[in-house]
């Protein structure tokens, strides 16, 4: 791997010098666009919409639309805004991972020791693992300042980018009807299925199964083979009773579960 970023931690006065790797990688094909005349790439233009014509780099600018009018932003007025430059996270708070809700995380990163900072990198990793705490900081990258949790995973630390509070819709615009109740026999219903469905989760039982079948797809036509058609597997007859679906599922769970 190839770090993307190199600084320190901020641990109260414990500087701990380390690296920034990227934890994810994609799991999707890379497919190029094509012409479909003659397979020739397509390339993308920046169009004027008065003239029709395509713009040069060097002649593009950047603006907001304040109350009906552009605003020009130049480099200088980013510059101003921009938050300090500095290669440290500073931790500033430590807090129960359960406290934070999964809606605020964005992307992971690892972080390794650099040089001298292997013992207080272990001992920031123990005595998060002893607390069962995370810790709360932030940092600069690539001119953007950045909320972070960070905490032990799989013996190494690991950093969560986190986005803001403002940075979440409300709950407000999504519309769930409030007149609706479920009937007692539902609910216990739902439970039940709810129960016969709860096992430890373990996240290696899961596959990009769609980039695995559409590489298969690829390898098939590249050799001229014929494809053939997914087929649509009936479970059970469709209907509106609630009650019918939820003993639909419970029947096929355990005729799963036993297979």
């Amino acid at each position: 791997m190839r770090s993307i970023w190199t600084g320190a931690i901020g641990f109260g006065l414990v500087t701990i010098p380390i690296k920034l790797y990227s934890a994810v990688q994609a799991s999707e094909l890379d497919l190029d666009m094509l012409d479909k005349k003659d397979l020739s790439h397509i390339k993308f233009q920046r169009i004027n919409e008065n003239t029709g014509k395509p713009v040069e780099w060097g002649n593009i600018v950047k603006a907001y639309d304040y109350e009906g009018k552009y605003v020009v932003l130049d480099d200088k007025d980013f510059e101003s805004a921009s938050p300090e430059k500095t290669k440290r996270i500073e931790i500033f708070q430590f807090v129960k991972e359960s406290e934070i809700d999964s809606v605020y995380y964005e992307q992971p990163y690892y972080l390794e020791p650099d040089k001298s900072g292997g013992k207080p990198y272990v001992l920031l990793k123990e005595a998060l693992e002893k607390a069962n705490m995370a810790a709360v900081g932030s940092f600069v990258l690539r001119s953007k300042e950045s909320l972070v949790v960070i905490k032990s995973y799989q013996n190494v630390l690991v950093l969560n980018r986190i986005r803001y509070q403002q940075e979440i819709r409300s709950t407000e615009d999504v519309k769930v009807p409030e007149k609706i109740t479920s009937k007692p026999a539902e609910l216990k219903m739902a439970m039940a299925l709810i129960d016969q469905m709860t096992e430890p989760f373990d996240i290696s039982q899961y596959k990009d199964t769609y980039t695995e079948q559409l590489m298969k797809v690829i390898e098939a036509k590249a050799k001229g083979a014929k494809i053939p058609k997914p087929k649509m597997e009936v479970v059970h007859k469709e209907t509106n009773d609630i009650m019918e679906q939820l003993k639909a599922s419970l029947s096929t769970t355990k005729r799963k579960k036993a297979s």
